[in-house]
């Protein structure tokens, strides 16, 4: 059975990506990971600003008392040896890069153009095989228009682009307005891939202490619906690889992304529920489907329910939710 994709300009032997989550960010489970026969792995985030935060406070704890005698700057770890800075990040990717075969991307949510281009230029030089873009931004100002969310995109991207010869992939939020000319428009501003969808982490309320709750939810099936309509239509129609992600709980679901177009199928939740090894799970069961229907390899089956090719394409538009309506019936 051939499951081999290409992604980003990557060769992969099969589209199951384990995405960014705690798993990915340790050696012993992304060994673990390739065991399991993954295609692909994205190392969790580089976070300019908890490196920032770092470091501003061994400013202010090294500012301390500093007066207080000749000797008192002895008293604190050089910042060279503090390994302040995205030392431990970059030291991961060598590492991964060097104990796997499978291409290990990295991931970078900056907050500074200078932050994107500089830690985007380390990353490429610490090994990595590609890198994503997690643009995890909430414009909660009111006086933010939708078109400054767009070219914030566009212009970290552009910027990032022009810094580094590495694949380079977009996470896309699901709440543009015209979700499709913004794909274009990355497209066009040079993007590899882009991956439907960033999942943004709303709060939630503790009632009984009156505060705000930022736990970690695990993402459920229901929610491959969004994603799977937009790569649906959206494949066929771009140049740029596309990743699913979200909702992935089992092989079925990375088969109905492969269907209406996906290149590769991201999953982390899946994962942190079942082990590493979940990822051999999924693949047994996407060899399976394909074998019970004569499918060789993925290539014949990549995109045949994607809108392009239906020969009903409404049922990805307004028609469809027209019938879901009629063909409701109370019981």
């Amino acid at each position: 059975m051939d499951l081999a994709t290409n992604y980003m300009g990557l060769t992969l032997k099969n589209p199951l990506v384990a995405s960014a989550s705690p798993l990915t960010g340790k050696l012993d489970t992304i060994r673990q990971i390739e065991d399991a026969g993954a295609g692909a792995i994205v190392l969790p985030s580089l976070f300019q600003e908890e490196i920032e935060a770092e470091a501003a406070r061994y400013d202010l704890l090294t500012a301390v008392n500093t007066e207080s005698g000749p000797e008192a700057q002895s008293y604190f770890p050089a910042l060279t040896d503090y390994n302040i800075g995205p030392h431990n990040y970059l030291e991961l990717v060598r590492r991964a890069s060097e104990a796997v075969d499978l291409p290990v991307i990295a991931s970078l949510n900056g907050i500074t153009d200078a932050g994107w281009i500089s830690y985007a230029k380390q990353i490429e030089g610490a090994g990595a095989k590609g890198l994503e873009l997690n643009i995890y931004f909430i414009p909660a100002d009111l006086t933010t228009t939708g078109r400054e969310v767009e070219q914030r995109y566009l212009d970290i991207l552009r910027s990032v682009r022009a810094a580094v010869s590495i694949p380079v992939a977009i996470k896309l939020s699901p709440y543009f307005s015209s979700i499709g000319n913004m794909a274009l428009a990355l497209q066009d501003a040079g993007a590899d891939a882009l991956v439907m969808f960033n999942r943004f982490y709303q709060p939630d309320l503790d009632l009984l202490k009156l505060q705000v709750l930022t736990d970690l939810e695990f993402s459920e099936p229901n929610e491959i619906r969004l994603p799977l309509l937009w790569l649906a239509v959206l494949a066929c129609r771009m140049k740029v690889s596309l990743a699913a992600s979200t909702g992935v709980g089992s092989a079925d679901d990375v088969v109905k992304y492969l269907l209406v177009g996906a290149d590769v199928v991201m999953t982390t939740s899946a994962l942190l529920r079942h082990g590493p090894g979940y990822i051999a799970t999924l693949l047994e069961g996407l060899a399976a489907w394909l074998a019970a229907r004569d499918f060789a390899s993925l290539q014949p089956v990549r995109g045949i329910m994607s809108q392009h090719r239906l020969r009903d394409p409404q049922a990805f538009e307004r028609a469809n939710y027209i019938k879901i309506l009629q063909g409701y019936r109370q019981s």
